[in-house]
């Protein structure tokens, strides 16, 4: 499912991803579509660009604390017809690695994309077999190497997004044996950091 299109950068692996509406698609995405920590990946039918987690989100209203005159009841929209909903939703986006294709299917690269995004790149939502692909290596072994990369480029929720993918992954049960705890013993570490945090 296609969620936006990249409409600008705050850094080499931050992007600002325009949510699609009424306006723009018959079918916009479900608010389940696009929460915190939803992983996506940036390509076109011609390229892939690279794989991201949804990290925050803004709601943009050009009306707010607009000091115009005001209408006292709703505008007929047969005497506006150009009157047009500018609101918007803006998704921040962090890159945390690309998906790269082999002979017998995909695997994930993790970390920073060498290559800039350009503007307008279509967004989409992964699915639960593209997320499993993107945590296997080239030679199909399960990995999780943006693990400090989330922590230090994940905004001000850099935390609890580490905390909630790792608790994501633990459940889905694409890791096993010593990966799988191995996952658990850095789950527990996080929430006991973010806890003592929360407590100083």
């Amino acid at each position: 499912m296609q969620l936006g299109k990249v409409v600008k950068s705050n850094s080499h692996c931050d992007y600002v991803v325009q949510l699609n509406d009424e306006m723009g698609v018959q079918a916009p995405p479900r608010p389940e579509d696009y929460g915190f920590g939803c992983f996506v990946k940036l390509e076109t039918e011609k390229r892939h660009w690279a794989v991201g987690l949804i990290y925050n989100s803004q709601l943009f209203n050009p009306n707010f604390l607009n000091s115009g005159p005001r209408l006292s009841s709703e505008p007929d929209p047969i005497f506006t017809p150009d009157l047009i909903n500018e609101t918007r939703v803006l998704l921040g986006t962090v890159l945390i690695g690309t998906m790269e294709r082999q002979d017998d299917g995909l695997y994930g690269q993790h970390g920073i994309p060498s290559i800039v995004v350009p503007v307008n790149t279509p967004v989409y939502k992964m699915t639960e077999s593209e997320i499993h692909c993107f945590h296997l290596s080239q030679e199909g072994r399960p990995q999780f190497r943006y693990y400090s990369h989330l922590l230090r480029a994940g905004g001000a929720f850099a935390s609890q997004l580490t905390h909630q993918v790792l608790e994501a992954l633990i459940k889905s049960d694409f890791f096993t044996g010593p990966d799988q705890r191995a996952l658990q013993i850095l789950c527990k570490e996080l929430s006991w950091k973010n806890t003592m945090g929360a407590i100083r």
